[in-house]
């Protein structure tokens, strides 16, 4: 039997030979998957010179190929954290990042003092964005909408995974909620903003999200960014926010698109907690 100390040596090495950008957390975080145990249990586990039955040992081996590989982590443990939350992910829906998180901060920022608010969240991928304003806003109405089936599906099964209220719908994010124009208070939106033309460098973003929720739509990127403002501006009543994601170079292109429409007021930008520019702010005028 191999002891837990020499596993994670070897898969560390294997990972870091492969450009895996993090070798060590993701050889801790995949043994404590495979252990069912936390990941610092199986740091301590590696101290005492515990070993690993043959069994783990081969399922361990075979996510560490795979890893080798440049198969996304979150994948091969079928969960990802966002806000709080721990989501399942897998083939078919964008892996939801953490600077997402700057996106629910605000929004949470925003419906603070709203009684009972309304909330839609546009390209919801994975229901992250929607089911960490549910779980921080407990008094918000919340609605994500997302065109991927396959997606939508994943989205469904958080909302279940995590016993969070939000109506998760499967359609066009163009045409969403008719039933709510001009009553939404708030419209989130991680779109697809990826310029055509660009190739995602990391192998697992490349190979393994999914094109309908990476491409724009256009050179720019901001074709679809901009058709969800558009929606947006019909479903907000006045006074209402937007917030939407971005890449960190379309901060001034985005904001002055949305300035042309004159729909929007109090136009403004944030950046992530690298200091990245990631979030823009708009207000229905």
């Amino acid at each position: 039997m191999t002891e837990i100390s020499a596993a994670l040596r070897t898969a560390t090495g294997d990972l870091s030979s492969a450009g895996v950008p993090s070798p060590r957390a993701d050889a801790e975080i995949l043994l404590a998957h495979v252990l069912q145990t936390s990941r610092g249990d199986m740091v301590r586990m590696a101290v005492l010179g515990k070993p690993l039955s043959d069994e783990q040992d081969g399922t361990y081996t075979e996510l560490i190929r795979r890893r080798v590989a440049r198969e996304p982590l979150q994948h091969l443990t079928g969960t990802a954290p966002f806000a709080d939350l721990e989501l399942l992910v897998g083939p078919g829906v964008f892996v939801p990042r953490p600077e997402t998180e700057t996106l629910v901060a605000m929004a949470a920022a925003d419906l603070a003092g709203i009684s009972k608010p309304i909330v839609v969240d546009l390209c919801t991928g994975s229901g992250a964005i929607p089911l960490a304003l549910r779980q921080q806003v407990p008094s918000a109405r919340v609605i994500g909408v997302e065109l991927s089936p396959e997606a939508h599906a994943w989205a469904k099964r958080n909302a279940t995974h995590t016993g969070l209220d939000v109506d998760m719908r499967l359609g066009d994010a163009g045409h969403a909620a008719d039933e709510l124009i001009g009553l939404v208070d708030l419209v989130t939106c991680n779109p697809p903003y990826v310029p055509t033309d660009a190739i995602p460098i990391d192998p697992e973003v490349a190979q393994h999200d999914p094109s309908m929720a990476l491409y724009g739509g256009s050179a720019d990127g901001l074709a679809i960014p901009l058709a969800m403002a558009a929606r947006a501006a019909e479903l907000l009543k006045p006074g209402g926010v937007l917030l939407m994601e971005h890449a960190d170079v379309q901060r001034q292109s985005l904001l002055a698109a949305l300035s042309k429409t004159e729909k929007w007021a109090d136009l403004s930008d944030h950046d992530d907690p690298t200091g990245r520019p990631r979030v823009a702010r708009a207000v229905r005028a």
